[in-house]
């Protein structure tokens, strides 16, 4: 990869600039460095305004021709859009306009200048190329002042990154841009750009857990919860977390009024769950509000407002009634309204563990002087420091602002209780419930795990009831999710396993304390993982398709993972 060009528009004009050269504009000076660092090179644009500017471009271009072979890593917007490894000369599903009024806001189909169609595929935060031998890794150092964008056109073979900007109006200096580029093994050059950003992951054992979510949705009570605990204590498993998701709350947004399906109020569910030896956690959505809450009706001038002054939809939820609301973080009054909850939940209901939910809501129309990057950030660290030392699983969230600022974090999608969620696939949703989808995130997302965060796979599903997954979609599910990540949820009720479901969970656990060496793309959604387990090398080998693939002599079943003590002989 060689460096082409850097560009910079400000007040209208293209500014061309070269990296430790005097780059001294009219409006602006620019500070421009390239410097080798951990086996890689860093690029960092520092923007020092001498008069009132806008800012509407800024990106490096680099000359990347690729080896046949070569893919491409789509990281995703936030933490449930679709990402997984492409073919380069391959395309980025685009939503269809039915679906953009419903769901158009959850990933970046309303961010304009991205460039779609075949051979033209984008990154957020990081991305990497798969190459025959090594991977090349470009990934950004700080998502403080702003999102990054990464950009591949296969028929230029550019390579661009950029800074989602919008049109920032600048008076002060601003650190605009910071990346790295480095290439190695896939474990070496993740290990080098984490090394490079100076965030290193406290070491933290795997947690086994229960949610309400994935068996009971919203029609969930106090006893339901209760019940539950039970078969986490008989399996003898290490179960630590009772997370309590959506539907304990009246509406959406009404955080300080509780269903009467909890009679004991959360505090009184909270103490029992820890009399049973299990830490309480509790879903919230702290940055959205449903239409139909007490709050909207309150409270209309907390809503986060479009350019046309009306208050902003996020999206439709079936089960939350219908529309609902972003919160405008920077009100004095939504501040005030989540510090006094996060206070209750934490100091006096007792929880140790809250899952925030729909956080990608809260930077989609961000004032002028800040970017939507800047706003995540700064929303983030705002959850940080009013969950103090109780543990913070993020979910549905841009990953770069969650960077040493969460314990955990959601990686994928929700899974489905079928493998594909054929509506919303037609739809081309990369924010959809999708077992399949999810594992593909799982599967490209692996590295981040222990590194900026422990990954969140999400569920396994091993019931046979009010699901349709089949035993070996189910088998892989579990499979993934106890080497690929660091929480290992259900929300099954163990009462009801059977001999056989009980081994098969034990097993899994055991995978928990695994060590990953790399993970491979062999075929398109067949892929090797290479690991480590009590000093021994295994290899697992995982078939997403609804065909029987065959490597070497070995026949893999559709949706079956095989866990094997000697790699296949490929011939």
């Amino acid at each position: 990869m060689q460096f082409h060009a850097a560009i910079l528009e400000a007040n209208g004009q293209l500014l061309a600039l070269r990296p430790g050269k005097s780059n001294s504009f009219d409006d602006i000076y620019v500070d421009f460095q390239q410097v080798e660092e951990n086996g890689g090179t860093r690029w960092s644009i520092f923007l020092h305004p001498k008069t009132d500017v806008t800012i509407t471009r800024l990106e490096l271009q680099f000359a990347a021709p690729m080896p046949e072979g070569t893919r491409f890593f789509a990281n995703g917007y936030q933490s449930w859009s679709e990402s997984k490894l492409y073919e380069l000369t391959a395309n980025i599903p685009v939503m269809r306009s039915i679906a953009r009024p419903y769901m158009g806001r959850y990933g970046d189909e309303h961010i304009k200048g991205i460039a779609r169609g075949r051979g033209r595929l984008h990154a957020w935060t990081y991305t990497y190329f798969k190459k025959p031998g090594s991977t090349l890794l470009a990934g950004s150092l700080s998502e403080k002042t702003g999102f990054t964008l990464f950009e591949y056109n296969h028929s230029s073979q550019q390579f661009t990154v950029s800074k989602d900007l919008d049109k920032l109006q600048l008076a002060h200096s601003f650190p605009a841009l910071d990346v790295w580029i480095g290439e190695s093994t896939e474990s070496d050059v993740f290990d080098a750009w984490f090394q490079t950003m100076g965030h290193h992951q406290p070491k933290r054992p795997p947690a086994l857990g229960w949610t309400s979510w994935y068996r009971h949705f919203t029609q969930i009570s106090e006893q339901t919860v209760l019940e539950n605990t039970q078969g986490l204590i008989d399996s003898g498993l290490p179960f630590e977390y009772v997370q309590i998701d959506d539907g304990w709350q009246t509406h959406t947004g009404d955080w300080f009024s509780v269903k009467p399906e909890f009679p004991g109020g959360m505090a009184g569910v909270a103490s029992k769950i820890r009399q049973r030896g299990f830490k309480p956690g509790i879903w919230i959505a702290p940055f959205v509000a449903s239409a139909r809450s007490e709050l909207v009706r309150k409270h209309p001038e907390w809503l986060l407002k479009d350019k046309n002054g009306k208050p902003l939809r996020v999206g439709w939820n079936p089960m939350w009634g219908g529309w609902y609301h972003a919160l405008d973080f920077y009100h004095s009054g939504v501040r005030d309204y989540l510090s006094g909850l996060f206070h209750l939940a934490a100091d006096q209901w007792g929880f140790e563990l809250f899952k925030l939910d729909f956080l990608f809501a809260v930077c989609l129309a961000p004032p002028p002087g800040k970017t939507r990057g800047a706003v995540m950030w700064e929303a983030m660290e705002f959850l940080r420091n009013l969950a103090g030392n109780r543990k913070i699983l993020a979910c549905g969230v841009p990953l770069g602002a969650c960077f040493g600022l969460v314990d955990y974090c959601r990686i994928g999608g929700d899974v489905h209780m079928k493998w594909e969620h054929r509506l919303l696939a037609w739809l081309r949703f990369r924010e959809r419930v999708s077992t399949k989808a999810s594992l593909q995130s799982t599967l490209g997302r692996w590295q981040l795990n222990g590194r900026a965060f422990g990954n969140d796979p999400d569920v396994f599903i091993l019931r046979t009831d009010r699901q349709q997954l089949t035993e070996a979609q189910q088998h892989t599910v579990l499979t993934l999710n106890s080497l690929l990540g660091s929480l290992l949820f259900t929300s099954d009720d163990l009462k009801s396993y059977s001999a056989e479901q009980q081994t098969e969970l034990e097993s899994a656990v055991e995978l928990s304390n695994r060590r990953i060496w790399r993970v491979e793309m062999l075929q398109t959604d067949i892929y090797l993982i290479d690991f480590e387990l009590e000093g021994v090398r295994n290899f697992a080998y995982c078939n997403l398709t609804h065909k029987p693939i065959l490597l070497g002599d070995v026949k893999i079943l559709p949706f079956e993972t095989l866990l094997l003590s000697r790699p296949i002989a490929m011939g």
